[in-house]
C-alpha cells in the first residue's frame, strides 16, 4: 500500500513537471523557437488543427518565423489564428507565405515574462502540495497501517514533494536567465 502511494505521486508531479515544462517553452525570450507556436489552432475547414500540421514552420536568421502553408487557401486562416493566439508578433502576409519577426525584448517585457514564469512555477508547486494532501489523507485513513508506518510514510511522502518543489523551483530559474539574458 504504501509503495504504491509513493509510486502514484511520483507520476503525478512527474506530470506537473511535464507540464510546466511545455507551457515554458511558448514564453518568448527574444529568439524564435518554434514551440512558441503550439497553442496556435487555425480553423481548418471547421476543425481546430495546429498550425504545424497544415503549413511547413522553420526560422530564419534566428528571428524570423517563415510558415509556408501546403493548401494556399488556409493562409488566411493562419494569420487570422496567430492574430487570435496573441503571441505578441504582428503576422506579415505576402500573399504566399506568412513571416513572424520575434521583436527584442525590452526590459519592461522580459520582467512581465519572468512574473509570467512565476506564476506559472507557483501554479506548478500547488499542485504538487495538493498531490502531497491527498496522498496524506489517503495515508491517514487508512486504519490497517500501524501509527510508526503511517508517520514513515507522511515523511517519505513528504520528502518527495520537497524534492518536485525543488525541481520546479531550478526549472523556473533557469527560464529566468534564459528571459533576462540580452
Amino acid at each position: 500500500m504504501s509503495y504504491e502511494i509513493l509510486d502514484s505521486i511520483e507520476l503525478k508531479n512527474e506530470m506537473v513537471l511535464e507540464r510546466l515544462e511545455n507551457d515554458l517553452k511558448t514564453i518568448r525570450t527574444g529568439q524564435a523557437n518554434t514551440t512558441m507556436l503550439d497553442g496556435v489552432n487555425v480553423d481548418y475547414y471547421g476543425s481546430p488543427t495546429p498550425v504545424k500540421q497544415i503549413a511547413s514552420v522553420s526560422i530564419q536568421e534566428g528571428r524570423t518565423f517563415l510558415i509556408k502553408p501546403y493548401d494556399s487557401s488556409s493562409l488566411k486562416d493562419i494569420e487570422k489564428a496567430i492574430n487570435i493566439a496573441d503571441l505578441g508578433i504582428t503576422p506579415q502576409n505576402d500573399g504566399i507565405q506568412i513571416r513572424l519577426t520575434v521583436p527584442q525584448l525590452t526590459e519592461e517585457t522580459r520582467k512581465q515574462m519572468v512574473k509570467k514564469v512565476s506564476k506559472m512555477a507557483e501554479e506548478s508547486k500547488v499542485s504538487v502540495r495538493n498531490i502531497r494532501r491527498e496522498a496524506n489523507d489517503v495515508t491517514k485513513k487508512n486504519k490497517e497501517l500501524p501509527e510508526d508506518i503511517q508517520k514513515n510514510i507522511l515523511d517519505e511522502i513528504q520528502k518527495v514533494t520537497d524534492k518536485y518543489t525543488k525541481k520546479i523551483d531550478e526549472i523556473a530559474s533557469n527560464k529566468e536567465k534564459e528571459v533576462m539574458k540580452v
